[in-house]
C-alpha cells in the first residue's frame, strides 16, 4: 500500500468514527451501519474494512469517549489539596452529564454485557476515579464508608434516572448529597435471620407441657412426631382396655 493509500485509509477511518460518534450519541446501538456510512460519505464496504461489525464500531466509539473522560479525571487529580473534594464531585457529575447527552456512552454505563465494552479504557477511567475518591476521603469531603464499587453503581443509577427525568440534575444532586461526609453510617452485612413462620430444622424443639398416663398418672416422654401418647406403656393400655370392656 502506498503512502497516499494509507493516508486515504486513515482519513476514511476517521470519517467513519466521527459519523458513528454522532449517530450512536443520538440513537444508540440501534442505528444501522448503512446510515453511518451515508453520514461518513463512504460505502458500506469501507466501513466493514475498518470495523468488521457494528459492535466493533460501537466499541471503538465508546472506547474513545471513555478515554476522553479518563483524561478529564486524570487532569482533576492535579488539583490543589483544598479542591480535592470538589474534584471528585465534578468527575461524578461530568460523567453522568456526558452519558446523558450520548446514548452510546449511556448504554455502556447502564448495561452490563457479558463481554464488557472497551475494557482498557474503562480500567483507566476506574483507576482515575478511585484515586479521586481516595483524595476526597483524605480531605474529609466524602463519607469514609463509601467504596469505589458504590460510586460506580450509583453513577450507573444516576445515568439511568437522568435519562427519564423531567428535572435534569435532580437525581444526581440527591445522590451526591448522600455521598458527602456527615451522614448516618451505611448498614453492614449481617447473618441471615430466620423469618417468623420459617422453621429452623437445626434448632431443638421447645419442650411442651408434660403428658400424663390416663391409667396410672405417670409422666409420658414427649414425642416429636405422631399423635401424643395416652399411656405410659403396654400394661396400662391393656388395663384401660379391660376396664372399658367390663365397664
Amino acid at each position: 500500500m502506498t503512502i497516499a493509500a494509507r493516508a486515504d485509509a486513515r482519513h476514511n477511518r476517521a470519517r467513519v468514527l466521527e459519523a458513528a460518534q454522532e449517530a450512536f450519541a443520538a440513537e444508540g446501538l440501534s442505528v444501522p451501519l448503512d446510515v453511518i456510512a451515508r453520514r461518513a460519505g463512504v460505502g458500506a464496504g469501507t466501513v466493514y474494512r475498518h470495523f468488521p461489525s457494528k459492535e466493533a464500531l460501537f466499541e471503538a466509539v465508546v472506547h474513545d469517549r471513555i478515554e476522553r473522560l479518563a483524561d478529564e479525571l486524570t487532569a482533576l487529580l492535579a488539583t490543589t489539596e483544598a479542591e480535592t473534594g470538589a474534584a471528585f464531585f465534578t468527575a461524578f457529575t461530568s460523567t453522568v452529564e456526558q452519558a446523558g447527552f450520548n446514548k452510546a456512552l449511556c448504554e455502556s454505563f447502564v448495561s452490563t454485557p457479558k463481554a464488557e465494552v472497551a475494557p482498557q479504557a474503562r480500567r483507566r477511567y476506574g483507576i482515575a476515579l478511585a484515586a479521586l475518591l481516595d483524595q476526597a476521603h483524605h480531605a474529609g469531603a466524602v463519607r469514609p464508608d463509601v467504596q469505589i464499587t458504590d460510586v460506580m453503581a450509583l453513577m450507573a443509577g444516576c445515568v439511568a434516572m437522568e435519562a427519564n427525568s423531567a428535572t435534569p440534575g435532580r437525581a444526581t444532586t440527591l445522590v451526591l448529597d448522600g455521598l458527602r461526609a456527615g451522614h448516618s453510617p451505611l448498614p453492614t452485612a449481617t447473618k441471615p435471620v430466620t423469618k417468623p413462620g420459617h422453621r429452623n430444622e437445626t434448632r431443638e424443639e421447645q419442650p411442651g407441657p408434660t403428658a400424663r398416663c390416663e391409667e396410672c398418672g405417670a409422666a409420658i416422654p414427649t414425642s416429636r412426631t405422631g399423635r401424643p401418647a395416652r399411656f405410659c406403656g403396654g400394661a396400662c393400655r391393656q388395663k384401660a382396655h379391660r376396664r372399658r370392656a367390663t365397664g
